[in-house]
């Protein structure tokens, strides 16, 4: 069996599917391992490490895409520098795990069916006990979490700690972390070692304890309806609930030097948590990050992939954060899309048992057709705005 590392072809990607260190324990285990020319080079993983560990490296991609049993990819299949599009470099019947953005992209799922490709989409591995190690949705949420306070400590023209010094006592930071999911608690507790008083919020009252373990304050929103979706995840809830949320975390966003956003709801528009008045009601030189930009923002002032200063504040909308660390950031997302090939692979092949909720949920296209009912669902939607159907 040919598993195949793709290169990233994306110029704001720089991480890697599989680091050497875990193609060399695949190798061990019999598996036939495709590197293309330069794959890891952004992630500082040269070609002669993949090499040392047992890896074949490719310099066409033509042959890795289209000779490869499996194809391990970040993001998106992308065109090329060429023009050639990677989506029809992939055989019929051949494998494509990565991160797919189903929900946001059925039109391309539409495609990977149409081509007879095997899709799985690391986005929807479920938050199980025995999916843990697989889920590389929490890990690279942790990686943007721990990058997000780093910015935020960067730009604040302030201190974080308390400082004890011959000029004084310099009083530390307020930070106040807006979702307490597994960014929000990295981001909580990177701020705590920094030194800085942090508070956090999330509709979820069940997240109270993991934010209270991590030195934190929980701002607590009585609401009268469920806030869990499927998952564990953030569910979306009714306006009159989102306008008590507001009026809650605007005295709390006022007193705040930075503020942390990282509610997203997945396959929609992020939730509007910090209204421009709220920014308005900020101290000059305080600063927002935004973790969901890329989902159009829980910050009215954020626009994706600028830094933004309204009213003397900073908004800052960072797009793909893990890939600003992409050593750590590959090494575990490497650990996560491994341990997902190592389960699926039986007798020396990759076999797929619906009946096993890991593959039912991460399986989102095979034998030519779009398994997952709500990237169906996406798919009909879009057709239906774009006057297709």
């Amino acid at each position: 069996m040919k598993i195949a590392i793709a290169k990233e072809v994306e110029v704001s990607e720089r991480r890697v599917a599989l680091v050497p260190d875990v193609v060399a324990r695949l190798v061990k285990q019999g598996l036939e391992i495709w590197v293309e020319a330069g794959a890891g080079e952004r992630a500082f993983f040269p070609n002669a490490a993949y090499e040392a560990a047992g890896a074949t490296v490719i310099s066409d991609p033509a042959t890795l895409w289209g000779e490869a049993d499996v194809v391990l990819k970040v993001g998106l299949p992308q065109e090329r520098e060429d023009g050639q599009l990677e989506i029809d470099l992939l055989r019929e019947g051949s494998v494509l795990i990565g991160f797919l953005n189903p929900l946001g992209n059925p039109v391309l799922m539409q495609r990977l069916a149409e081509r007879q490709v095997t899709a799985l989409s690391m986005e929807l591995i479920p938050r199980t006990s025995r999916a843990q190690s697989m889920d590389a949705l929490s890990s690279q949420a942790g990686v943007a979490g721990y990058q997000a306070v780093l910015i935020a400590a960067a730009a604040l023209p302030k201190f974080f700690p308390m400082l004890t010094t011959a000029a004084g006592t310099i009083a530390p930071a307020k930070v106040f972390v807006l979702g307490a999911g597994v960014a929000g608690l990295q981001a909580i507790a990177t701020a705590r070692r920094l030194g800085a008083v942090v508070e956090a919020f999330d509709i979820r009252p069940a997240v109270k304890e993991e934010v209270q373990s991590l030195g934190a304050k929980f701002v607590e929103v009585p609401l009268e309806e469920d806030t869990v979706a499927e998952g564990g995840y953030a569910k979306e809830v009714s306006e009159a609930a989102k306008q008590r949320t507001q009026a809650v975390i605007a005295e709390h966003i006022k007193q705040s030097d930075a503020v942390i956003t990282t509610a997203q709801v997945p396959g929609k528009k992020a939730p509007l948590l910090v209204t421009a008045e709220m920014v308005a009601q900020m101290k000059p030189g305080s600063v927002v990050v935004d973790l969901a930009a890329e989902q159009g923002g829980n910050c009215a002032c954020t626009e994706a992939g600028k830094d933004v200063v309204w009213q003397g504040v900073t908004i800052i909308g960072p797009m793909n954060l893990p890939s600003f660390i992409p050593i750590h950031a590959s090494q575990m997302y490497a650990k996560n899309i491994s341990t997902l090939v190592q389960y699926l692979i039986k007798d020396g092949g990759l076999q797929l048992d619906f009946a096993d909720d890991i593959v039912n949920s991460a399986c989102v296209t095979h034998e030519g057709t779009i398994r997952n009912e709500r990237v169906r669902n996406a798919l009909a939607s879009e057709q239906v705005i774009e006057g297709r159907v």
